[in-house]
């Protein structure tokens, strides 16, 4: 996408986050701006209030298909663009649903059908084997200065693993947190609280996109100085 054809931008913009999900948005937003010094809440836009429509995710890679989603979002707008792709990843299948966690019931962003799905596979197994881990691959990726230059790609990727439920509990979070206990809520003889029990700050601290976000601020915080 050439100059000419990006999108209009809210004027003081200065990141925008590849997401189209109001949950994830938010989360990102609490995460990013307390860590990066000087970036101001409403500086942070997202694809979904500049209308960009997100490529399609043919990526193999949670990796993969967030720099898809962050080199196209860099393109469309001129600004330095985050992207994340998060997955949960079941241990008894085999890594499933991971990179189609969105859309594991066939339609993409259901998260009550994907939940119900997920829970009906999981219904014969016994608590021992209901190991799982959330899995997130972070990517700020910087618009070329000019020409004969290349976009700045920083990938991260990190992970916290628990395990599952049988039925959700908790009215907090997105997606999957209603089944999913992080294992630090069962360590030292924790409440066994799921991430949608959680507060924000507590999740942020342990979840796998806080400690993604956390690896990546340092080098968008020192992009935004200058």
């Amino acid at each position: 996408m050439s100059a000419a054809q990006r999108v209009a931008v809210p004027e003081g913009a200065r990141l925008v986050l590849a997401t189209h999900n109001a949950g994830k948005l938010r989360e990102l937003r609490e995460l990013l701006t307390p860590l990066v010094p000087g970036l101001e809440p409403e500086q942070v836009v997202s694809a979904a209030e500049l209308k960009v429509s997100e490529p399609v995710e043919d990526g193999l890679t949670f990796a993969a298909n967030a720099e898809l989603k962050a080199r196209a979002l860099a393109r469309a707008t001129g600004l330095a663009a985050v992207a994340d792709d998060s997955g949960l990843c079941v241990d008894v299948l085999g890594g499933a649903p991971g990179i189609f966690s969105a859309r594991w019931c066939g339609r993409h962003g259901d998260d009550a059908a994907n939940l119900r799905l997920l829970l009906d596979q999981l219904s014969d197994v016994p608590d021992l084997h209901r190991t799982a881990h959330f899995t997130c691959a972070a990517v700020l990726v910087v618009p070329a200065a000019g020409a004969g230059t290349d976009e700045t790609v920083t990938v991260v990727e990190r992970s916290m693993h628990g395990r599952l439920l049988h039925a959700p509990v908790g009215e907090g979070g997105f997606g999957y947190d209603p089944v999913f206990v992080p294992a630090e809520e069962d360590a030292a003889g924790g409440s066994g609280r799921t991430s949608a029990q959680m507060g924000a700050q507590e999740k942020n601290a342990i979840s796998h996109r806080g400690k993604a976000l956390r690896d990546l601020a340092p080098v968008l915080a020192d992009l935004l100085s200058h």
